[in-house]
């Protein structure tokens, strides 16, 4: 889009979806692609296969996408890992669009989706090979832990991080 001759972003727009919706292939195969470049291919597979689809689905989880004129950009997923909190996985912004404020904007609608399902806490680990998620997470708040994530030499295997989410509640857990 151009207005007088320069080139405008077009508005990003939030969208919740299923992990199972063909929407949420690009992030899915631009994550494969980024843990693989980092990680080899075998790491990527594990990570990605970790999970069921299921763990994603309402109420105990959700997906995020961030899309600039329908393409997903951007986006992010939660699961339960305890009754008051939510772990984040698959945080991703496609590498032609970064720098540009729509990693924290995914995970902002991330943290808004989780406390709308009444998780009043988030939690997410990320690699030693991603400093900038590393970044990112430290400048937003979460707190890295000085336990978990160690190796018996004290480096860092991975980082582990949390953060108290605005407004969120136990979710019910059929109990």
């Amino acid at each position: 889009m151009t207005v007088q001759g320069a080139e405008v972003m077009p508005v990003p727009v939030e969208r919740a979806v299923a992990m199972g919706d063909p929407a949420v292939r690009p992030m899915l195969e631009g994550l494969a692609e980024e843990y693989t470049r980092r990680y080899g291919a075998e790491a990527a597979r594990r990570e990605l296969a970790a999970y069921p689809e299921t763990d994603f689905d309402a109420p105990y989880g959700g997906v995020v996408l961030i899309e600039l004129a329908g393409r997903p950009v951007a986006g992010g997923a939660f699961r339960r890992k305890d009754a008051a909190t939510a772990e984040f996985k698959r945080v991703w912004t496609d590498s032609a669009h970064r720098r540009r404020g729509l990693g924290r904007r995914a995970l902002s609608a991330v943290e808004a989706a989780a406390a709308r399902s009444g998780y009043r806490r988030a939690y997410l680990t990320t690699g030693p090979e991603q400093p900038e998620a590393v970044a990112m997470y430290g400048r937003l708040g979460y707190t890295l832990s000085d336990a978990e994530g160690l190796d018996e030499q004290g480096g860092r295997r991975y980082y582990a991080f949390a953060k108290e989410l605005a407004g969120g509640a136990a979710p019910y857990d059929g109990r």
